[in-house]
């Protein structure tokens, strides 16, 4: 067997503690911790695998690489990746699957609890002396609201949303399974959009980012949300329309937002984004829901296990594209 060329674009996106074994055959793998794009082409040209995180391989780059055959995607997510233009041009796309049933929804409940419970702004009100100033033995200066008993709504059905399902149930909570948005008689696990939007104390997005679902919630969305809920998106930025979730907590309609995701990422320091990060009713991650070191490191193993099945002739987790 001839050594491929294996180039991974931006490996900096796994912590450095995650070991990425050697592929069982022949290969020369290069090692690029970030890819700027005007980097992507001259890095990948001759290569027959590239392996991205979240590197963008459009149809203008795909076109200047004649030797590529495989991209295997170190993510569930392959948004960065023109699939249809793979497709023309013969090239395998896999993506990861299956790794982040953990991670992920804890992430998603350190989020709910945080802001349920108000675990942020009483710490600062201990660290700025509002114990000592209350003379008791405690103070009520934020509402502390219980998970049981409270209606969680879920947008996004797949392997996440039923893990967090299953989280949420054994807080004793409520769970709705939103329909697809403006979609009906889609079966007993879904609960009209529109009532999920009515009912939900608390949203969490758990769904891909596709046209249909980009601006999911966006003002019409939140004029109609009765609970005042809290938001989570851990799934995609462009999911929410920010700047309308802005308005939206100013008037009263959210009651708290909890957000991993956004678009770009790393946000412009002037963003709505980060104007969202200086609420005291938000709490921002930096997209690490999926990463704790136990994810990581499945994620890692599985990615190689995909390179050797491409090479081995069964490739696996194949993303089709169409043309």
């Amino acid at each position: 067997m001839s050594e491929r060329r294996i180039v991974f674009l931006d490996s900096e996106t796994l912590a450095g503690s995650v070991r990425l074994r050697p592929p069982g055959f022949p290969h020369r793998w290069e090692d690029h911790t970030h890819t700027a794009p005007e980097h992507v082409v001259e890095r990948l040209r001759g290569a027959e695998i590239a392996v991205v995180n979240k590197v963008r391989l459009d149809r203008t780059i795909l076109e200047q690489l004649p030797d590529l055959r495989l991209v295997a995607v170190a993510a569930t997510g392959t948004d960065c990746v023109d699939t249809s233009a793979c497709a023309e041009r013969g090239i395998t796309v896999t993506n990861i699957r299956g790794y982040a049933g953990t991670t992920v929804p804890e992430h998603v409940f350190a989020l709910i609890l945080s802001l349920r419970r108000a675990i942020c702004a009483y710490r600062e009100d201990v660290r700025g002396g509002r114990w000592q100033a209350a003379d008791q033995f405690c103070f009520h200066d934020h509402p502390i609201r219980d998970l049981a008993g409270a209606t969680l709504g879920i947008v996004g059905e797949g392997a996440l949303g039923q893990d967090v399902a299953r989280l949420a149930r054994a807080f004793g909570m409520e769970v709705l399974f939103a329909a697809h948005k403006g979609s009906t008689g889609l079966g007993p696990l879904y609960t009209p959009w529109d009532e999920v939007l009515e009912r939900a104390e608390i949203l969490t997005l758990h769904c891909p980012l596709i046209p249909a679902t980009e601006g999911l919630l966006g003002w019409p969305e939140f004029e109609a949300m009765k609970q005042c809920p809290l938001i989570i998106n851990t799934a995609r930025g462009p999911l929410i329309v920010e700047e309308d979730l802005e308005r939206a907590l100013d008037a009263g309609l959210v009651s708290g937002a909890g957000l991993d995701v956004t678009l770009p990422e790393p946000p412009a320091a002037d963003s709505t984004f980060m104007r969202l990060a200086q609420r005291p009713d938000v709490i921002v991650t930096p997209h690490v829901a999926w990463a704790s070191l136990e994810a990581q490191q499945a994620l890692a193993d599985q990615l190689i296990d995909l390179i050797e099945a491409f090479v081995e002739g069964t490739p696996r987790h194949v993303v089709r594209g169409e043309f």
